[in-house]
């Protein structure tokens, strides 16, 4: 089973350069960078109600949503943030040296949540094998950029 969790992982971070190069080439259509997130967002906000619909999700209890803590409404900050940065600097870096950066900065966090159990991780402590994967992240940013 892990193995199929891992496979999907792997597909769906082989999509991410496709689609940033698909939103940097919308940003060049639209001439807006942040234009063309909203449009993005717009675009999967849509797909993801048909899917909701699709699927017969229930609609959750605004109780509920209305008292969850107020960090987990950031997540779209978060994510318009991500969208437009990579928007900005995919033609300036370069799909590998972007998506490098991008993995090791992700990885380097997740160390950090992992150790801490931040955000509703399960703990997983900091090992010395787990530094050397991100030093090797790192320093294969490096090559990745210089070459």
């Amino acid at each position: 089973m892990i193995w199929l969790l891992l496979l999907v992982a792997l597909v769906t971070g082989m999509l991410l350069p496709v689609q940033v190069g698909v939103n940097a080439e919308l940003r060049i259509i639209s001439g807006n960078p942040i234009l063309a997130a909203a449009i993005q967002f717009l675009v999967g906000t849509f797909a993801l109600i048909v899917v909701l619909i699709a699927m017969r999700v229930p609609w959750p209890d605004i109780g509920k949503l209305s008292s969850a803590p107020w960090w987990v409404w950031t997540g779209g900050l978060l994510g318009a943030n991500y969208i437009v940065v990579l928007i900005v600097l995919a033609p300036r870096l370069g799909a590998a040296t972007m998506i490098g950066a991008v993995m090791t900065g992700q990885m380097l966090t997740s160390l950090i949540v992992d150790h801490f159990g931040l955000i509703g991780y399960p703990v997983h402590p900091a090992s010395g094998w787990r530094f050397v994967g991100a030093g090797l992240l790192l320093l294969g940013l490096g090559l990745i950029q210089r070459f």
